[in-house]
């Protein structure tokens, strides 16, 4: 059964190609939704497909691409 979760990705996210890079990860394995930047710094996804996957998306989220430096990632899921 497919599920919704809407992320809030905190720390140096933007202009290190964070967004691009979560949405690569997010068609790897199989997710659909959409990823954006916020005016605060940080990215916004929301997702959808199965649960395991979601999952293994947030924790890339937490390391992110390599210049990166994630402080928090927020889950609200639905």
């Amino acid at each position: 059964m497919d599920r919704t979760v809407k992320i809030q990705i905190t720390g140096k996210v933007q202009g290190v190609w964070f967004r691009a890079s979560a949405k690569d990860e997010a068609l790897l394995i199989g997710l659909k939704g959409k990823i954006w930047n916020n005016p605060d710094g940080s990215v916004g996804a929301i997702v959808q497909g199965d649960m395991d996957n979601i999952n293994l998306f947030i924790e890339w989220c937490w390391k992110g691409p390599g210049l990166a430096k994630v402080e928090n990632v927020l889950e609200d899921r639905y």
